[in-house]
């Protein structure tokens, strides 16, 4: 298959508050005598290593990891530009820091130059001189000025109010993608307020072509079969997706899985083969997925692979074969190999102890495979392995997992690793497609967190490119690597201004018990970071995690004056095993407590007003949402909860029926309704209701198969039934999750009006 690549205040240093070896201690350098030195005052001067912590501490938000801390560091201090940590660091030097933190580096060649601008940004006084030492004072001024520099452009007005629609309206056309000839693009845009599938002829004037015509429900994803267009659509937000045809090309559009309460999914489109993909379906068990054959002209499905009870994952090799499958008890877990679909699967790499090893592709010759795997390891790393399990590490990354390695069918390699820190990063395994990917970054005057390569054809000469940013919901391109050639395709939410949106930032901090916690802090835009009313947002899973990049609903949270607390607390993923499993059976515990820990920061910094923390969240984050104003009930002054969780007995008792085969897991890393009843009851908010004291507001999809409406009639039933009003949003025709225009623009202002009447 083709690749696709589907983010204190520092309190200001006064002269005396640092411990006295912290800092260099110097007399005037003047000549004079002993005599006239010993009655001259005593300047305190700073060292290269204090200005550089106290900088971090009140340029950046990286408060715990050391690592990321190294890396902002390298970003303000060039190799060769200063002589030792421990020497004293001047005032030119100083300023070059605190003007390339700024991000208003220019045209500056000189110390001299750096400490002008400095000077225009009012960050030093002006009598000071270019070499001489920094001192304690100075640095006060310094720090003191930095969040109130010209260059922030603060003037506490905020910015015009942008409407919820204009966030939450379809954002227009997306997910484009080339057919394997290059011929054609096909993209999903809005036709009668659903999306739907579009195909446009290269190199024509013509216009694009609707391929589909769903008016009940958004086509989720779309993707080609040779000249064919192929959809998948589910019924309201039940999950329960079905492959379609389109009309493109002379074919009929219709259901080729019409099997009701069927799940299916794309195993393989089997290049090179013609009218047939590869699919699982849970038809014959809807516990487990088989491995059909699919006719994508008649609709004719073929057995392929029989699911024992325990494979929950299958990969083909390079002719389309059944070769490796994945089985699992829920926790521990075993890759199965055979020569032919004709043997038996045999083990190939047993796993334990949470261990995982995700096959990507086998190499063209069938003799290898490429794989993520933490087997007897903490972080994911991307693996080669050969049929008997000899392993090669090709990427490993010290603080994250990687979260995949990108494989090129035709050139038979692996093109890139991908990992996310704060940001999105590459390690690239092809130094032409490196090429290729820094040429159009500078082309695009892009970082490398901002440019995504999204598809490209087989002869690798035409290529579709997004650029996206915390600020930039996105863009495509098409590009054409023999005419040079760089063609805008469509602008994502083109009517928002990224001048008027918040600036995404990496952060990190301590838990009460010494795990570094990373996440992102959102600001309203042109408003002092002070004394902010704040919106804690915990992401769902929780066995995910909050990335930086473009995020409608904190942007519109943050226009409207909130800063936006987003925080990846353990059993998040991405951060390595140790970290995902110290979240076991921490459900409204240590979870919370990181939660809890990092409004403490926020509220310690000075941003956040402590009389005006808000929770909002949805699934998981529903359920922490519900847990904080159980467990902390004074912390909070307003909570959201949609599609989250208020019974972990219900809850386990509720899942989807393919999900059986990750039972065990759940009961690991949540709790045993039986064994662990006690804990559960504990960490159950609807159990607890009477200690709910926060307004709340609910919101439920009837369809959500994850977290059923039960969930939430609980707990407001729970709730009304002590007299306390909770406001309740049920949308029939939704899941987990609400994904019609209509009702998403509803629920946000509902939302915006309820937060603004409790935090405002």
């Amino acid at each position: 298959m083709r690749k696709k690549v589907i983010l204190s205040v520092f309190s200001a240093a006064l002269i005396g508050s640092y411990p006295l070896g912290a800092l260099a201690t110097e007399t005037d350098r003047s000549p004079a005598s002993v005599g006239q030195q010993l009655e001259q005052p005593i300047e305190k001067f700073v060292s290269v290593d204090d200005f550089l912590d106290a900088a971090l501490k009140e340029f950046s938000y990286q408060h715990a990891s050391e690592e990321m801390r190294d890396e902002i560091v390298n970003r303000w201090v060039l190799p060769g530009e200063l002589d030792g940590r421990k020497a004293a660091i001047t005032n030119g030097e100083a300023a070059r820091i605190t003007i390339r933190a700024l991000g208003i580096e220019d045209d500056e060649k000189s110390l001299e130059d750096y400490l002008n601008t400095a000077k225009t940004q009012r960050l030093f006084n002006a009598h000071v001189q270019v070499n001489a030492p920094l001192t304690a004072a100075e640095l006060s001024t310094v720090l003191s000025g930095y969040k109130t520099a010209p260059a922030h452009g603060i003037t506490d007005a905020g910015v015009d109010e942008i409407s919820v629609e204009d966030f939450m309206k379809n954002p227009g056309d997306f997910g484009y993608e080339l057919s394997p000839d290059g011929n054609y693009i096909s993209y999903s845009s809005s036709w009668e307020n659903r999306f739907n599938v579009f195909v446009k002829e290269m190199g024509e004037d013509s216009e694009p072509v609707r391929v589909t015509s769903s008016k009940d429900h958004d086509i989720v994803a779309s993707f080609w079969k040779d000249d064919q267009i192929l959809y998948l659509k589910d019924g309201g937000g039940d999950e329960n997706y079905h492959i379609y045809s389109s009309s493109f090309k002379g074919q009929e559009e219709r259901d080729l899985t019409p099997y009701p309460g069927v799940r299916v999914e794309l195993l393989s489109v089997l290049q090179g083969i013609k009218d047939e993909i590869l699919i699982t379906m849970n038809k014959e068990d809807p516990t487990v997925f088989d491995v059909y054959k699919l006719n994508i002209k008649t609709g004719e499905t073929t057995h392929v692979a029989k699911n024992p009870g325990n494979i929950v994952s299958w990969l083909a090799d390079h002719d389309g074969k059944i070769r490796m499958a994945v089985e699992s008890d829920g926790v521990d877990s075993t890759v199965l190999y055979r020569d032919s679909e004709k043997d038996e699967f045999r083990p190939f790499v047993q796993t334990a102890k949470g261990d995982t090893i995700t096959p990507i592709a086998f190499s063209k010759d069938n003799q290898s495979i490429y794989a993520l795997s933490n087997k007897d390891r903490d972080k994911v790393e991307l693996v080669k392995l050969d049929l008997q399990a000899n392993e090669e590490v090709m990427y490993s990354n010290k603080q994250v997992d990687v979260l995949n390695g990108v494989y090129d069918r035709t050139q038979d390699k692996i093109l890139y690793s991908l990992y996310m820190t704060d940001k999105r990063h590459y390690e690239f395994h092809d130094k032409n497609f490196e090429a290729l990917f820094n040429e159009l970054k500078s082309k695009l005057n892009v970082s490398e967190s901002e440019l995504l390569i999204v598809d490209y054809n087989k002869e690798m000469t035409k290529f579709i490119v997004a650029v996206t940013s915390d600020k930039v919901y996105g863009t495509y391109y098409y590009y054409d690597s023999t005419t040079k050639a760089l063609t805008t395709l469509a602008e994502l939410g083109s009517w928002l201004d990224p001048d008027q949106l918040a600036d995404m930032h990496p952060i990190s901090y301590k838990s009460r018990d010494g795990l570094t916690i990373h996440g992102y802090l959102t600001m309203p835009k042109n408003k002092k970071p002070e004394n902010l009313p704040l919106i804690v947002n915990p992401h769902g899973g929780p066995w995910a995690r909050d990335m930086w990049g473009f995020n409608p609903e904190v942007q519109l949270l943050a226009n409207r004056g909130y800063a936006v607390l987003q925080v990846n607390f353990r059993s998040s993923s991405g951060y390595g095993k140790e970290f995902l499993d110290a979240g076991n059976k921490q459900w409204g515990l240590k979870i919370q407590d990181d939660i809890t820990d990092g409004v403490q920061w926020a509220i310690d910094q000075g941003i956040a007003d402590p009389d005006r923390i808000g929770i909002y969240g949805a699934s998981f984050g529903g359920y922490a949402t519900l847990a904080g104003i159980t467990f902390t009930p004074d912390l909070y002054a307003a909570a959201v909860d949609y599609v989250g969780v208020s019974n972990i007995f219900t809850l386990l008792e509720t899942i989807p029926p393919y999900w059986e085969t990750i039972r065990n897991d759940l009961y690991k890393r949540v709790g045993h309704p039986v064994e662990d009843k006690e804990l559960l009851e504990a960490v159950s908010p609807v159990f607890h209701a009477d200690k709910i004291k926060t307004p709340l507001f609910v919101a439920q999809g009837a369809n959500d198969p994850r977290v059923n409406q039960a969930e939430s009639d609980q707990i407001v039933e729970a709730l009304r039934a002590r007299g306390i009003d909770v406001e309740y949003m049920l949308k029939e025709n939704e899941g987990h999750g609400f994904q019609k225009e209509e009702n998403r623009i509803e629920f946000y202002n509902a939302m915006v009006r309820f937060l603004d009447t409790h935090l405002k």
